[in-house]
Order: C-alpha cells, then sequence, then structure tokens
C-alpha cells in the first residue's frame, strides 16, 4: 500500500509504517502546486496526519484513496458528506488526548489570572527591585464560576479538574445534558447566555462545526463580566478574533487564554501578542510527547484497520462501511 504521511506523525510510528508499506512523509509544502506531493497523492491508498486541508481539488486528485486518518480529535478539515460520497474512510483520535488538554487548559487559567507569563517576564527583565504592590496583583482561581461551552470528553475531565482540585462552581452548556456530569461535580446546567453572566472564567472547548462557527462575538463578550477571563482551547475560528481584541481593549472582559488563533500561526502583528493580559500558547493543547505518540499510534491502527478491509475503531462515517 502507498502512504501519504503529512505534517505530523511522531518517528516510531512513521519507522512501523515503513516497515509495512511505501510511505512518503510531507511537511511544509504548498498541497495545491508541490510536484512531488501531487504525484505520491496520486498514487496514495491512504493518508495519515494533521490539518490537511482536504477539499475536492485534491480528492479529484486521488483516485486510489480508501482512508484518511487524522492525527487529532477536530476533523474540520474534512469535508465529511463528500468523502462519504466517495467511498473514503475518516477518522480521528478521541480519547487519547482528553487528560493532556485538560491539564494545558487549567494551565491557562491560573496562568492568565495569576499573570504568570507577564511577571516572569518581568523578572527575567531585572524589573524586580523591591517588593511587588498591588499593581502585580493577580486573582485567585479557587471558589471560583467556571463555565464550560462543551461538555465532551475534555469538558468533562476540565470540570473534574476545577471543581475537586479548586473547588470551583462548574456551569456548562452543551448540545445535551448530562446528568452524570451534573451529580459528580455538581455542575449546573445553563443556556450560553446565563453562563456568559455569571462565569468568572469561560472555557470553549467545542468542535469546529457550522453551528460553531464565530459563536463567541461582540454580543457575547459584552454579556460577560468585566473581571471574567476568556479562555480558548476549541479552534480559533469558533470566536470572532477582531471582537475579542476589541473586548480586551476596551476593557470589556478582563483577559484571556488562548490556544488556539484564527490564522495559524498567528500573525506577529496580532495585537494579541502585545497585550500584558492575554496568554499566548502556540497550539499545544496536546503536545506532550506521550499523547502525541498515542495518538499518531491510534491514527496508524486506524489507518491500517481500513486499508486492510477491516472498520477502523474510530470511523467517522460509518455509513461508508454500511455501503460495501
Amino acid at each position: 500500500m502507498k502512504i501519504l504521511a503529512y505534517q505530523r506523525v511522531e518517528t516510531p510510528v512513521l519507522t512501523q509504517l515503513k516497515e509495512q508499506h511505501d510511505v512518503r512523509f510531507f511537511k511544509n509544502i504548498d498541497t495545491n502546486s508541490d510536484p512531488a506531493f501531487l504525484d505520491f497523492l496520486s498514487q496514495a491508498d491512504g493518508i495519515i496526519g494533521l490539518d490537511l486541508p482536504v477539499n475536492q481539488t485534491l480528492l479529484n486528485c486521488a483516485p486510489r484513496l480508501k482512508i484518511i486518518s487524522n492525527v487529532s480529535v477536530g476533523f474540520n478539515n474534512l469535508p465529511i458528506e463528500e468523502l462519504s460520497r466517495r467511498q473514503i474512510m475518516a477518522t480521528n483520535t478521541p480519547g487519547v488526548l482528553t487528560d493532556t488538554v485538560a491539564d494545558m487548559v487549567m494551565g491557562l487559567i491560573i496562568s492568565t489570572a495569576r499573570r504568570l507569563p507577564e511577571l516572569d517576564r518581568f523578572v527575567k527583565d531585572g524589573n524586580w527591585e523591591e517588593s511587588l504592590d498591588s499593581t502585580y496583583y493577580g486573582t485567585d482561581v479557587h471558589h471560583k464560576t467556571l463555565g464550560i461551552i462543551g461538555m465532551g470528553r475534555i469538558g468533562t475531565a476540565i470540570a473534574q479538574r476545577a471543581h475537586a482540585g479548586f473547588h470551583m462552581d462548574i456551569v456548562y452548556h452543551s448540545r445535551t445534558r448530562k446528568p452524570e456530569v451534573e451529580q459528580k461535580f455538581q455542575a449546573t446546567y445553563a443556556s450560553l447566555d446565563e453562563l456568559l453572566a455569571v462565569s468568572d472564567f469561560v472555557c470553549l472547548i467545542t468542535p469546529l462545526t457550522n453551528e460553531t462557527e464565530y459563536m463567541i462575538g461582540r454580543r457575547e463578550f459584552k454579556l460577560m463580566k468585566k473581571s471574567a477571563f476568556f479562555i480558548n482551547a476549541s479552534r480559533g475560528k469558533t470566536v470572532v478574533e477582531q471582537d475579542l481584541i476589541a473586548a480586551l481593549q476596551n476593557n470589556t472582559i478582563a483577559g484571556a487564554g488562548l490556544d488556539v488563533y484564527e490564522q495559524e500561526p498567528i500573525d506577529p502583528s496580532n495585537p494579541l501578542l502585545r497585550m500584558d493580559n492575554v496568554v499566548t500558547l502556540p497550539h499545544i493543547g496536546s503536545s506532550t510527547y506521550e499523547t502525541e505518540l498515542a495518538m499518531s499510534q491510534l491514527a496508524a491502527e486506524n489507518l491500517l484497520a481500513g486499508l486492510s478491509g477491516k472498520r477502523p475503531k474510530n470511523l467517522l462515517n460509518p455509513e461508508v462501511w454500511e455501503r460495501k
């Protein structure tokens, strides 16, 4: 089998795949024009990797393609209906990154509230010459209200950490109510507007879909407390970024902790990078070696199952399998 690997597949997994199949790895190339990429794509039976922009043009160049295996829980890069129409399986890697992303979110909450990056820079720049006054104080995290938008696996793991570790009150908004979460963490289900109004920290952890694209904008920021912090660990396009920038500049909200952006990598001229009350991370939610390796391994298992005629564990479009 010919397997096209794109952007991020951990080396041990790539090595294992190469022992069994003809594998070509591509990174930081223009997928619309790179001749080596397009040549191998025309022969590929399967694709594995991170954030390959899949569209009809790409699929038209891949007549033999049977499966695309994302090395991520997100799959907004995949046109699922079109893949199903073409009988191409699509898979992702849920579950293995849950705890790692939840840890990172709690780190963002603490870093933003306690101004850790700003004060780290203050010390390293040699500005700590005397005891600090209230100008440099942060905000407590414990016993505050955390609003979680999206109570899936990761949202639940965040709720567990916040409730048990920081005695936070949990309010959540999700497509469906989660009675087990309400019971276990004394969480309260609320409308989006209610959540925004009562939360000290608003954490967005939804997938990017037609329903969630740009779901948080000027109106939503105005509903938040002026003392509240906004945390985004979902996808950049779930937020109207210019409205977030305006809310921060106008002191509509107190600060933000961000792992994702509308454009990635972020433009160096983006005003978010010059705000002391914003913590900016380079989309590293799942980026520990243990978790990235586990994601690559699961993606490879999905890929090899599909190529060998078996149903992949994490099949996103089961209708393809049902038609076989």
